[in-house]
C-alpha cells in the first residue's frame, strides 16, 4: 500500500496533523503496518510540494494540521479506481532466498524450507487468533487486513509444500564445473593467448 494514498484517504475524513494521521493509519490497518512518524511528515511534505495537501496555520499547541486539496481528491479517486498490478509489488524475498539457497554450496535447502514453514505456521496461528478476537462492526477494516494476511500466509505454506515436493524430485547436476565457470575459464585461456 502506498503511504501517500493512505494519508490522502485519511485526510479525506477531515483535517489532521501528523500524529493523528499516524494513529488513524495504524487503527485502520489494525497496527499490522506500523508507521514511523518520520515517514508521515516526509510524505506530507511531498504531498504538499505536489499540491495534493496543504498545511494550515499551527494551533496554539504547536500542531500543524493538513487538509486534502481538490488535486489530492482526484489523485485519491484515481488510486481507488486503478487495480494494483503484480509488478507494482516489492520483490519476494523468500522466493529469491530459496532460489539462491539452491545454487549456494553447503546450504541445506530443505532446512531453509522447514524453518520458513514453521515461522509461517506460527504467524498463521497468531493471525487466526487475532481474527476471531473481535467481531464488532467497526473492526471490519482491521479484519479485512487480517484476512489478507491469513490468505497470504496460507498461500506461502502451499508454495513451500510445492517447493519441498520439487526438491524431492530434483536431481542435482553431477559434480564438475558449471557452464558459467567453464565459460569464464575459456575466456581466461583466450585472454592469455
Amino acid at each position: 500500500m502506498s503511504i501517500r494514498h493512505g494519508l490522502l484517504a485519511l485526510l479525506e475524513r477531515g483535517q489532521m496533523y501528523g500524529y493523528q494521521l499516524r494513529a488513524a493509519f495504524e487503527e485502520s490497518t489494525g497496527s499490522t503496518w506500523p508507521l514511523n512518524i518520520g515517514q508521515v511528515y516526509t510524505t506530507l511534505s511531498r504531498l504538499e510540494r505536489d499540491g495534493l495537501v496543504r498545511s494550515l496555520p499551527e494551533s496554539e499547541a504547536g500542531q500543524r494540521p493538513y487538509e486534502i486539496t481538490d488535486a489530492g481528491r482526484a489523485d485519491l479517486a484515481l488510486w481507488f479506481a486503478t487495480p494494483i498490478s503484480r509488478t507494482d509489488r516489492p520483490r519476494d524475498e523468500l522466493a529469491i532466498k530459496l532460489a539462491l539457497a539452491l545454487t549456494t554450496p553447503g546450504v541445506d535447502v530443505r532446512a531453509v524450507v522447514q524453518t520458513q514453514r514453521t515461522a509461517t505456521m506460527r504467524a498463521l496461528q497468531e493471525l487466526t487468533r487475532l481474527k476471531y478476537a473481535s467481531d464488532r462492526p467497526e473492526d471490519l477494516p482491521w479484519r479485512l487486513v487480517l484476512d489478507a494476511m491469513v490468505f497470504q500466509a496460507e498461500a506461502e505454506v502451499r508454495w513451500l509444500d510445492h517447493c519441498e515436493t520439487s526438491l524431492v524430485r530434483h536431481r542435482p547436476p553431477a559434480p564438475g564445473p558449471s557452464p558459467v565457470s567453464e565459460a569464464v575459464g575459456r575466456s581466461g585461456e583466450e585472454a592469455r593467448r
